[in-house]
């Protein structure tokens, strides 16, 4: 049974689902001055890590809507405070809504000015971003242009810290998409909850340090989230436990890897070897093809075994399909038999390209009663699903829970901010990971931490994002190591992953200094 307890702090909600929050929140019997709110919040993260060291003069970019609104009243604020204040207002107060020509008023009443363009010949310390909020996703047909586009270009020219309100301007907040250009902030605060776009897409590299503010809201009393966020805190959640001293191999689970075609055996070798690392105790490599090695001698505790041989195998916990499995018709056949059994899978690469061409392999997916796992990248998940991979790729979400409910299984859509989706229809976005893991053998890896969980007795649905979270996690780790992600090999990251594993689970990095016995 899953254990893992998603937290109030880490639910995502999309723009429509923000929009009914607030709905509800103006139809309470005291509805809450949400503008103010969120301008003040905006405000207070700017004087307090933006405009400091002397900074004092900051640049705040009002635009039409209730974004533009939230940046009146943080210009108020900031002014009150003695700083600095240029307000560039991009839009018309007709236009403007009730609340928002309301913070206008109030700003120009303490004395505050408004320049409709760029003043020329002027420096700023900072700035901050109100232009647009949620809402510009390329389903809208609301790619920036004219004026709105050069206005962002020209602030990302400036190299200027920016702080955006609510997301960057120009990025899809559904999507993570950027359109036609996004202002790249060094830190954003959004409200009410977490929007997909600031983790997943280009989110990542626009939105720099993301602050939640709940504007005093009781959310999730007003609206059950489906998806949240994943995190270190929510992957520790679901550990496997420690190991006690009396165990033995097959106390730990038997994995199967089904793959390794002519000329791509590394990438079986690469899964088997990270199931190994990651605690299952015992793994079988079974090749496809008939000359396979007989010993890998730089993983010689992998069991290397016929194809057939590992299908008359009784102590199997779970198997991972795919890696270099090729898609020759033996490899059908091998995916076949894997399908039909009553094992837990993981199904990656090659098996994916399989039952996403033919028809009847993809109805058996489907009707099977035991946990599926699928881990696809946008191309694969594009073939899956009849469609091409800008169209995953623009709605990130809605694919992933669209092959969860299709195969009825638990799918991760690997990517910047990975998306983890359950067949009924809760979503994770995953936080850990960096550009270093474009590279080979990095899905054969994850494939193989995945299987080692499930062959430990962690459930499918945790298995999945406690193995996502950890491979990004382990990358990250090797970031710091190396300098940077260039060169960032998958085996490298494996063996992160394994000292990542036990430090979460035995608490060493925590403990170091109290780890020697005072009485011995």
């Amino acid at each position: 049974m899953s254990k893992s307890i998603p937290s109030h702090s880490s639910a995502i909600y999309t723009t429509a689902e923000i929009r009914e929050i607030e709905q509800l929140a103006a139809s309470l019997p005291s509805p809450p001055a949400l503008m103010e709110k969120a301008g003040l919040a905006a405000a207070e993260i700017a004087r307090d890590k933006l405009l400091t060291h002397d900074r004092v003069s900051v640049l705040v970019l009002a635009g039409p809507g209730n974004n533009g609104g939230d940046a009146f009243v943080a210009a108020r604020h900031l002014r009150a405070w003695w700083f600095k204040v240029t307000l560039v207002f991009t839009g018309e107060r007709a236009g403007l809504s009730a609340d928002a020509q309301r913070a206008l008023d109030a700003w120009l009443q303490a004395g505050g000015e408004i320049h409709s363009e760029l003043p020329k010949n002027k420096a700023w310390d900072a700035v901050i971003d109100g232009l647009f909020g949620i809402g510009l996703d390329r389903r809208d047909g609301r790619d920036l242009t004219g004026n709105y586009l050069a206005l962002v270009n020209a602030i990302n020219r400036m190299n200027l810290p920016v702080l955006a309100i609510d997301i960057p301007s120009g990025l899809g907040s559904d999507t993570g998409n950027v359109h036609g250009a996004a202002i790249r902030a060094a830190m954003t605060v959004t409200f009410i909850g977490l929007k997909p776009g600031l983790l997943t897409g280009h989110g990542p590299d626009y939105c720099g340090i993301i602050f939640l503010r709940t504007l005093d809201l009781d959310v999730a009393a007003l609206k059950t989230a489906r998806a949240w966020m994943m995190d270190r805190a929510g992957a520790q959640k679901l550990l496997p436990p420690c190991r006690p001293a009396n165990s033995h191999k097959g106390m730990f689970g038997s994995v199967g890897i089904v793959g390794g075609a002519a000329g791509m055996i590394g990438a079986a070798i690469l899964a088997g070897s990270a199931a190994l690392k990651l605690g299952a105790g015992r793994i079988y490599l079974g090749s496809i093809v008939g000359d396979a090695l007989q010993v890998d001698t730089a993983q010689p505790e992998l069991m290397l075994r016929p194809i057939e041989e590992l299908f008359k195998l009784a102590n199997l916990n779970c198997l991972v399909v795919g890696p270099g499995l090729g898609t020759e018709p033996n490899a059908r056949l091998w995916l076949g038999c894997a399908l039909e059994s009553k094992l837990p899978l993981v199904l990656d690469a090659d098996a994916l390209n399989i039952i996403a061409s033919h028809s009847r392999v993809s109805s058996i997916l489907a009707d099977r009663a035991a946990p599926s796992i699928l881990t696809p990248h946008p191309a694969e998940a594009a073939r899956l699903l009849g469609a091409d991979t800008s169209t995953v790729q623009n709605d990130r979400m809605g694919a992933a829970a669209e092959l969860a409910a299709k195969f009825n299984c638990c799918v991760v859509l690997k990517g910047a901010g990975s998306i983890c989706a359950m067949p009924d229809g809760r979503r994770y976005i995953n936080t850990s990971g960096n550009s270093g893991l474009s590279s080979a053998g990095t899905g054969d890896i994850l494939s193989g931490i995945t299987g080692a969980l499930l062959a430990q007795d962690i459930d499918p649905q945790d298995a999945l994002l406690l193995a996502v979270y950890l491979h990004g996690a382990a990358a990250d780790a090797l970031l710091d190591q190396l300098g940077g992600p260039v060169g960032m090999t998958a085996s490298e990251i494996i063996d992160a992953a394994r000292s990542l594993l036990n430090n979460w689970i035995y608490h060493i990095s925590e403990s170091a200094d109290s780890a020697a016995d005072p009485a011995m």
